[in-house]
């Protein structure tokens, strides 16, 4: 079963808003084992929809539209489906009754341009929609299924986890997709290639290996599609175990989420708690924890302390060894991760200090030097590392490579 998602609207193509909706649907497709042909992204331009419907119908079963169903005149999704399948319209009473209740539940006049919300091609089965007032809309036509959905990813999300998949699982005998994915940090995904080549190599066809990159991190997903046999499963665990076992200690997590999801699950199962004292990222790896529920089981806080006179007050760091080294060194990371540990009161704690850039660099110091320091259970991690000179890409590098280092510490006391 292969499907084609085509987004509508000239915002995406102009790099105003950012196309999470393929992403979104891509994840939940290959789910339930359809698989992904192409995505595509085009304007508010009735002929160039045209050409982009015929053209997903020559390579997929399944045509998965989102985008230009609103009010307004720049929204001509709706028509332009019209005519592509040579229909006209009608009024549809449940999608119009919805339409009312909202106008209604928030005091608001209703407007003929919003009663037209109603009106869909006399050829399409609508999709209710449990949070705004456009209609998605279902189409089975010449031997494939079309569906169009609002462009707003809480109103598509809505529809597809309530009313697209269960259909698509109801019409189609869909494979079962199996993936395992296991997370890495700290070795690059060519070196990390070559240490499990013959593994890789020994794969059956059933099963695929991708390696995804990010930020000092290889996530390794294996996949496939269950045949017969119904033995994939143990394939993928064989595998899964080998890599593993291959990788050893970079290996954070055997599941998808993100590394600071894996470093709280892990401390969270030892009843470990965190803290940070954070320079040149100024909050992000706090970010990074808070932004999961539940981290404050883990999670104290902590400090960002750019300043030298917040250095010595809040972290405890000498004013000689500022002075005399500078806040981006050993000695000062040094005492701010132990300042922190002393200070916060947590089981481990992780200290940044450096110049992120772009400006800042001296001789000795350029441009995204950073010092990073991890301590707990008796033992401690002080590294220095020279990232680049983008400054974001150096406070992502800094907080990634922090992780990893806290992961190592973790990983030795196993």
């Amino acid at each position: 079963m292969l499907a084609e998602i085509i987004t509508i609207g000239d915002e995406i193509l102009i790099g105003q808003i950012v196309d999470t909706n393929s992403a979104w649907m891509a994840t939940h497709l290959n789910g339930v084992g359809v698989r992904v042909k192409q995505i595509s992204s085009v304007s508010d331009d009735k002929q160039h929809i045209l050409n982009a419907l015929a053209e997903a119908h020559k390579r997929a079963d399944v045509i998965l539209i989102t985008g230009g169903l609103g009010p307004t005149k720049d929204d001509i999704t709706k028509k332009t489906l019209a005519e592509y399948f040579g229909v006209g319209f009608r009024s549809d009473e449940t999608a119009l009754e919805n339409v009312k209740q909202i106008f209604a539940k928030y005091n608001r006049p209703l407007l003929d341009v919003n009663i037209q919300q109603a009106e869909v091609p006399e050829n399409c089965e609508v999709i209710y929609n449990g949070n705004g007032t456009a209609p998605g809309m279902w189409f089975d036509y010449d031997g494939k299924i079309y569906i169009s959905m609002p462009g707003v990813p809480f109103e598509m999300q809505y529809m597809m986890q309530e009313t697209v998949i269960p259909k698509l699982e109801q019409k189609f005998q869909l494979p079962k997709v199996i993936h395992r994915t296991i997370l890495t940090v700290g070795e690059g995904e060519s070196f990390l290639a070559e240490r499990i080549a013959d593994i890789e190599n020994s794969l059956p066809p059933t099963i695929k290996l991708a390696y995804l990159p990010k930020l000092g991190q290889v996530r390794l997903r294996l996949s496939g599609y269950e045949d017969k046999t119904g033995d994939l499963q143990k394939q993928i665990d064989y595998y899964t175990a080998l890599l593993v076992e291959r990788a050893g200690k970079i290996v954070v997590a055997q599941e998808d989420i993100p590394l600071e999801q894996a470093i709280l699950n892990k401390m969270a199962a030892r009843n470990l708690t965190l803290s940070v004292a954070e320079s040149c990222t100024g909050g992000y790896i706090s970010h990074l924890f808070t932004q999961h529920a539940g981290s404050s089981q883990v999670f104290f806080g902590g400090a960002v302390s750019y300043s030298y006179e917040l250095k010595e007050s809040i972290l405890g760091v000498k004013n000689e060894t500022l002075w005399q080294y500078g806040a981006v060194s050993e000695p000062t990371v040094t005492e701010m991760v132990f300042g922190a540990l002393l200070n916060f009161k947590s089981d481990y704690a992780i200290a940044v200090t450096g110049i992120a850039g772009p400006g800042g660099g001296m001789p000795d110091k350029p441009v995204g030097t950073v010092w990073i320091g991890v301590a707990g259970g008796g033992k401690s991690l002080i590294k220095k590392f020279t990232f680049g000179s983008k400054r974001i890409q150096n406070i992502e590098r800094t907080a990634i490579t922090a992780l990893g280092m806290l992961n190592t510490l973790l990983t030795e006391v196993d």
